[in-house]
């Protein structure tokens, strides 16, 4: 008896657990719920590290009196105990009867393992028909907040019973949520549970009530609500998303997820994932018919793919699919500024490989116009196929060989297209010791393409070819000194380098333009040997570089607390290819390029980007931000951005604690250029030990037209069990940097 009642004890936890349907809540911390009056520990908790099933383990009994005299009857009493490994029981008394197999305990019961510890008014059991009831149940997690009570838990093998139970994460004595059911039924077996007449309140007030509840009572897959995402802006009206998980199998699973928008109508939309033993993929799409907003007035969806499949340690297939229905779907239906900017959607194909010292690639991509901002006709090429190959390999300790090679089909719907070939093999010879290095570097590249007649001009070469050579040295050395500053030791660092770079000049005019655009300049662009991207164009040059790098790191724990980098190239002859739309580049060199980042301990940081044109005399490009960390979870961005003739924009973002409940978000954008705030945010946030509300009010631009968009969105996050509302922590995340840090 005493083994079999010790055992049937804990099959209690899981009805007491009947409310967590979802992620477990953090460990207890009530420190801002006063009069917390929770259920202390009644012993010390066992070491995991150590801990043993406790059915492989005897039942220890202990009391003050043993009374045997009964012929059919055992009585324990006073400071009755029974432990089995982490398991703990204590009672007042405790008689068993022998030929019925019954028991029942006098007094309050009290039981703890390393999962939960509770208290009950009485305690019986009958070992014949494998039941147990509790009476008066009080209980707590212990490894995270949840708690509650049940006037009586029965339990009958592997079934369970708790009659008038409930559940939160707040202390028993601050109940600003709470979850309770007249009757819950749990199948210890299938670790599910039935609620019925379940309600949940907030500070007292129902708010939710649902005749019949199904739910888990352990973290496995199953079919099931999640939490609903609710919202309200003025492109979609009310916006209501409800999701619903379909666990179809161990290694597939799907998620439905139905969208009612007020103003357009009902979305439908889904997720399906699948893992195989070589692959692993998600599908995803929605889709909303027949579109109620004025001037849409049709059927609108986006779908994708992704997928992986592993060929073996080398290879594999990958594939990342897109198609949008309409250009306007993805300024109609996102909610940021990111997300409405997009102008191209790309689709991707291929088998890929890599080993030591090589990579290569069969693919195919093509271009998808998905903002009306974009003409048509003006997408990239597709390429159908691209083959792509990189081998490198050290022949002797200061001697490498490497070859690049691509083999592209550029096809349009409504341009000429063509073939291309490009072929780079490199020597190098890096030479070093530990504070220097030098690397002459020798390159032939080859580039010939194949074209179609409508590229050609009257009597032009449909195989035209460009061949040349590309010498490249690069040298650098590192030289470091400590000093004391204050009371700690610091470390300065000096870090010169200089590269040259000749490649002489071919007259590319009358090549094609496929793939290739001038490359945005900044610090990586010092040390580049082509200022294009793609291989339609070699940029031509004889120039030197020279930079300069120092940091002072902190010696105590390596932390880097100053670098500053200044650089430019200096252009021996000017460079003289180019492509439509490039920037004029100065006959001398090119642009100042300085870059600075400075850290004050742990909570303050600055950095600093700035390109200086001498031969023009103006700033080409200028960038500041800065973080400042303060209090528990304070936070300020400040961020200004310019750039020459394309824009001027100020960003200010901050999460500002008032006192341990409140803390009041926001963010600021604004064009400078154009005088239009381009994103505003603002909100507050409560915070107890387990609940959280937070309210935000959103307004931004939208690329097309110019168009803003307003929102509001509030969420209510219940701890421990999930939230209801807008997932508000996405939208937090791209608008304050490090928000989620």
């Amino acid at each position: 008896m005493r083994r079999q009642a010790l055992r049937l004890l804990p099959l209690c936890l899981a009805i007491a657990g009947a409310a967590r349907a979802q992620d477990p809540a953090p460990a207890a911390d009530w420190a801002l719920c006063p009069s917390p009056e929770g259920l202390p520990l009644f012993q010390p908790l066992a070491d995991p590290a150590v801990a043993t099933d406790p059915a492989t383990l005897a039942t220890d009994i202990s009391a003050e009196n043993l009374d045997v005299s009964g012929r059919d009857t055992t009585v324990f009493e006073g400071g009755v105990e029974l432990r089995r490994g982490g398991q703990w029981l204590g009672t007042d008394k405790l008689t068993y009867s022998h030929d019925s197999e019954r028991f029942v305990t006098e007094g309050p019961v009290r039981f703890q393992d390393d999962g939960i510890r509770f208290t009950a008014d009485q305690a019986a059991g009958d070992q014949k028909a494998d039941t147990i009831v509790l009476d008066g149940v009080q209980y707590q997690f212990n490894q995270d907040a949840g708690n509650g009570r049940a006037d009586r838990i029965t339990m009958r093998g592997e079934l369970g019973e708790m009659e008038g139970g409930t559940y939160s994460t707040c202390p028993p004595g601050q109940r600003q949520w709470e979850f309770s059911a007249s009757r819950i039924d749990v199948d210890q077996e299938e670790a599910m549970g039935t609620a019925r007449n379940a309600t949940l309140r907030l500070g007292g007030v129902p708010v939710l009530w649902l005749p019949y509840l199904r739910f888990p009572t352990d973290d496995r897959r199953r079919t099931g609500l999640l939490s609903p995402k609710i919202g309200f802006d003025d492109r979609n009206g009310f916006d209501y998303e409800q999701p619903i998980y379909l666990n179809l199998a161990p290694n597939y699973d799907a998620t439905l997820l139905p969208r009612y928008m007020s103003q357009r109508g009902l979305m439908l939309g889904g997720q399906f994932r699948y893992l195989t033993a070589n692959s692993r993929g998600v599908v995803e799409g929605s889709w909303l018919g027949n579109d109620d907003e004025p001037g849409r007035g049709y059927d609108r969806g986006v779908a994708s793919l992704r997928h992986t499949t592993s060929l073996g340690p080398n290879w594999f297939i990958n594939a990342d699919l897109n198609h949008v229905s309409d250009v306007f779907y993805f300024d109609d239906f996102n909610d940021s500024l990111a997300s409405t900017s997009i102008t191209l959607l790309p689709s991707t194909a291929g088998l890929y490989g890599r080993g030591y010292g090589w990579t290569a690639s069969l693919s195919a991509q093509r271009w998808q116009i998905a903002n009306p901002l974009v003409l048509p006709g003006t997408e990239p090429y597709r390429r159908l196929p691209a083959a792509d190959l990189r081998w490198n390999k050290a022949l002797l300790p200061w001697m490498e060989f490497g070859v690049q090679a691509e083999a592209v089909r550029f096809d349009h719907e409504t341009l000429a297209g063509g073939e291309r070939v490009d072929l780079r093999p490199t020597l190098r010879l890096p030479f070093g010791g530990a504070a220097w290095y030098a690397t002459p570097e020798f390159s032939w590249r080859y580039t010939r393409w194949s074209l179609d007649g409508g590229l050609l001009a009257p009597g032009a070469d449909r195989s035209p070819t460009r061949s040349l050579p590309i010498t490249r040295f690069d040298a650098g050395a590192f030289f470091e000194r400590e000093f004391n500053w204050g009371d700690g030791r610091l470390l300065q660092t000096l870090e010169p380098r200089l590269v040259y770079l000749n490649v002489p000049y071919r007259d590319q005019d009358d090549l094609p333009l496929f793939d290739t655009q001038p490359l945005t300049f900044s610090w990586p662009g010092l040390f580049r040997d082509n200022r294009f991207g793609g291989a339609d164009r070699q940029g031509d040059a004889d120039q030197v570089t020279l930079a300069v790098t120092s940091r002072i790191l902190d010696t105590a724990d390596g932390r880097e607390r100053l670098s500053a980098s200044l650089g430019r190239i200096h252009y021996f002859d000017p460079p003289r290819v180019t492509v439509p739309g490039a920037p004029p580049l100065s006959d001398d060199g090119s642009a100042w390029v300085a870059e600075a980042s400075l850290a004050l301990g742990q909570r303050w940081s600055l950095g600093l980007a700035q390109q200086w044109d001498p031969d023009r005399e103006r700033t080409n490009l200028s960038a500041v931000r800065s973080q400042w960390r303060f209090g528990e979870g304070g936070l300020v961005n400040a961020a200004y951005r310019y750039r020459a003739d394309v824009l001027e924009q100020g960003d200010l973002s901050f999460v500002l604690p008032v006192n341990d409940r409140w803390r009041v978000l926001g963010r600021w954008n604004y064009s400078l250029r154009d005088r239009e705030t381009l994103e505003a945010m603002g909100g507050i946030e409560w915070k107890s030990c387990c609940l959280a509300v937070r309210v935000l009010a959103r307004e931004y631009i939208r690329e097309f037209g110019g168009d803003r968009n307003l929102g509001i969105y509030l969420e209510l996050e219940l701890n421990g069990v999930g939230s209801l509302g807008r997932d508000t922590a996405r939208l937090l995340d791209d608008a304050i940097l490090d928000y989620s840090r």
